[in-house]
């Protein structure tokens, strides 16, 4: 696959994802929507707890300069 190609059908994929996941809101256990939107929350507070984890390190080796 060339590079265009490649851009096209991971273009496809992706929107393609999105609009089940749009359209799975009304389809009770399956709905993707929601399990996306935890798994966002989820890497949302990860995100921020390394980053204070990744302060409180550079803070300690500060003090020790």
């Amino acid at each position: 696959m060339n590079k265009w190609s490649e851009l096209l059908v991971g273009l496809i994929l992706v929107v393609g994802a999105i609009l089940v996941a749009y359209y799975s809101q009304n389809w009770g256990a399956w709905n993707f929507w929601d399990a996306a939107g935890q798994f966002f929350k989820g890497g949302l507070f990860w995100l921020v707890t390394m980053i204070g984890v990744l302060f409180i390190l550079l803070g300690i080796s500060d003090l020790k300069n």
